[in-house]
């Protein structure tokens, strides 16, 4: 089913809240002072019955230049423009002005009703209608109906009600298969419910029970109950009017300009990418800095606009910017905004946001100007691409660049699936991909990283793998940091070994004499057994080596050679090895193993026997129970592994 939002536009008193009521019977002005004044004041909702039992939304906008910013909130979800044009007064200034912002908004359909023909002589309706088609050459409109109406005596509703049926069939439906979003236009209380919210869905469905998000303050609830025209549904879908009953969330939580959608599903900012484009027929100009009033959705705020290319926006001209906002606001790319002037507060121009969370940008860069041109005009492949290149540094699952590029995930797999992409990307797993560009940077840097290192600490085999993982991936999850590691080993770009990583053509190069030291240290070790010096003693015996044979030692424990029991106290893997063997020989007879047990098998004294159970604890080789401790099968063999 195709579900439509018609939205009316036009001049105050231009007849636009009496046509509604003409086509469906209801009043869209609830407001007192919209009785007394006699003019549409906020924005109004009503239905049209279509021939096939569905119902199409209709918004029905103010007209007085006073309340553009209501226009502004309730036009931004329309699929189809219903122009309203009194046939007494014709084409006025608040016509050009909601012409132009709903040609920004990039409404492609639409209607023109000429009001209140039952006050005009034919003549005049014949003279008025050549100006309309005149005002509306270079618009969107140009081949549109213009049908005369009046909404007193009933004559030309029944025409423009059917061209409206058959202008419906051709509107493209917005689509419900993306994530749902809903711009809040209204907030109120109902007594026995608590909060309430409306607003035109403009993407997705929503069902009873699902969990929402308010953004931009992120505030998290339910939708309790959901209505459509004032019936009770269990899903709502995209084109639909919605009213969306909030579980447990205050009326001040919620305000009009905020965005309902699932939660994590759009991410807040304060600064936006976009295409800036002014009308032809603005006195203003816009100059780089210039503070605007800006609307999205429902929402308005101030803006700075920072323009990347120029001095001065012209009238007529369009060029990239960087619009920073006063207020955090969430959006996706592909949205359309409308820009006013300052002071006096005039509407001068409007556009689509390219990038929704950019970083900082410099003004005359370049390469900034290209990414800007391929996200505005580029194929879905070369926007995939790009969006994988710009988020690369951050590993960003494809679901969430998918979000960012208001794509589907299966889309943009598909995009980057051919051998033309898959040449230009590097799989880290099966939801991370990188651009080449930034995989060779990240091998150049982890090159100079641990080449760095390897000339610092040359006798030893390799930086510890949670350091590198730190110093080269520092905000990168565990598990994408450990494929990262692994596709670069596969690479044989680095090695791995016990926990330590160099260069694949790295190997620790011992001088002849530094040899000399590593084979005596090695030698003394295995040979002393369980009972040695501690390092203090052992490094007297080289007074003026002392510096190197620490070197050696310390080399010695990363090739697993040694074992750094305490800070005093090494031993030789085998000889640690074979004290293991005694604690198994000891708790298959005893069934646990006493610190006095151990100290007589492996005979050696208490100084030395109770650092090693404790370094067996310490490593899960034991479990201890208050001074009786149990070998760890498992950890005991995974250590045998390692060494």
């Amino acid at each position: 089913m195709n579900h439509i939002i018609i939205g009316t536009a036009g001049h105050v008193d231009h007849g636009k809240t009496c046509l509604v009521k003409a086509l469906t019977g209801i009043d869209t002005d609830r407001l007192e002072e919209e009785k007394k004044r006699g003019i549409t004041i906020e924005l109004g909702f009503a239905y049209l019955t279509l021939p096939d039992g569905s119902r199409a939304g209709i918004v029905d906008v103010p007209g007085h230049e006073k309340f553009i910013k209501n226009m502004l909130a309730g036009a931004g979800g329309i699929d189809m423009a219903l122009l309203i044009i009194a046939a007494d007064e014709g084409v006025m200034p608040q016509t050009r002005e909601h012409l132009g912002i709903l040609s920004m908004l990039n409404i492609k359909s639409g209607i023109v009703a000429l009001t209140k023909s039952d006050l005009v002589e034919p003549d005049w309706l014949e003279f008025v209608m050549e100006d309309v088609k005149t005002e509306l050459a270079d618009s969107f409109l140009k081949d549109a109906p213009i049908i005369p109406v009046s909404s007193v005596t009933g004559e030309g509703i029944e025409t423009l009600r059917e061209e409206i049926f058959r202008r419906i069939q051709n509107v493209q439906p917005k689509n419900i298969t993306r994530s749902f979003r809903m711009p809040v236009d209204r907030v109120f209380t109902v007594k026995g419910f608590g909060t309430v919210v409306t607003g035109t869905l403009i993407e997705g469905t929503l069902s009873v029970g699902d969990a929402v998000r308010v953004y931009p303050n992120q505030a998290d609830s339910k939708a309790r109950n959901l209505q459509v025209h004032g019936q009770d549904v269990d899903t709502a879908y995209a084109g639909q009017r919605v009213a969306v009953n909030l579980a447990a969330m205050k009326k001040d939580e919620v305000d009009r300009g905020d965005t309902l959608a699932f939660p994590g599903s759009m991410e807040p900012s304060m600064m936006l990418d976009v295409k800036l484009n002014l009308f032809s027929d603005t006195p203003r100009e816009i100059e780089n800095g210039s503070v605007l009033h800006f609307y999205h959705g429902t929402r308005n705020t101030l803006c700075k606009a920072i323009l990347l290319d120029r001095d001065v926006l012209k009238a007529g001209e369009s060029c990239y910017a960087q619009l920073r906002l006063g207020d955090t606001i969430a959006v996706k790319a592909g949205d359309r905004y409308i820009v006013r002037f300052y002071s006096p507060i005039e509407t001068i121009g409007g556009g689509e946001i390219l990038e929704p969370n950019p970083v900082k940008q410099k003004r005359y860069q370049q390469e900034t100007l290209d990414r800007l041109f391929v996200k505005e005009h580029g194929t879905l492949k070369e926007k995939a691409l790009l969006a994988v290149l710009e988020h690369s540094s951050k590993f960003m699952p494809l679901d969430e660049i998918a979000r960012r590029l208001s794509m589907e995930t299966e889309t943009l797999k598909r995009e980057l699936g051919g051998e033309e992409s898959a040449a230009e990307l590097v799989r880290i797993n099966e939801k991370v991909v990188v651009h080449k560009t930034f995989w060779e940077s990240l091998r150049a840097d982890l090159a100079e990283l641990l080449g760095q290192y390897h000339e610092k600490n040359p006798l030893q085999i390799g930086m510890r793998l949670d350091e590198l993982k730190q110093r080269l991936l520092p905000d990168c999850e565990s598990a994408v940091a450990d494929a990262v590691i692994e596709r670069f080993a596969h690479e044989l770009t680095i090695k791995l070994d016990r926990q330590r990583t160099s260069l694949y053509a790295f190997s620790v190069q011992l001088s002849p004499e530094q040899r000399r030291l590593s084979d005596e240290t090695e030698k003394y070790y295995r040979e002393a057994g369980l009972t040695v010096l501690e390092l203090d003693e052992f490094l007297a015996r080289y007074p003026n080596q002392s510096s190197a044979v620490k070197q050696v030692i310390s080399s010695l424990v990363e090739q697993g050679t040694l074992l750094n029991i305490t800070a005093q106290i090494y031993l030789h893997r085998d000889c640690f090895l074979r004290a293991l063997e005694e604690m198994e020989k000891i708790q298959s007879e005893t069934g646990v193993i006493s610190l006095g047990d151990f100290r007589d098998r492996a005979g050696t004294s208490r100084k030395f026997a109770l650092p090693i159970l404790n370094f067996c604890d310490n490593r899960k080789l034991t479990k201890r129970t208050g001074d009786l401790r149990k070998l760890d099968e498992s950890s005991i063999q995974r250590f045998r592994d390692m060494l």
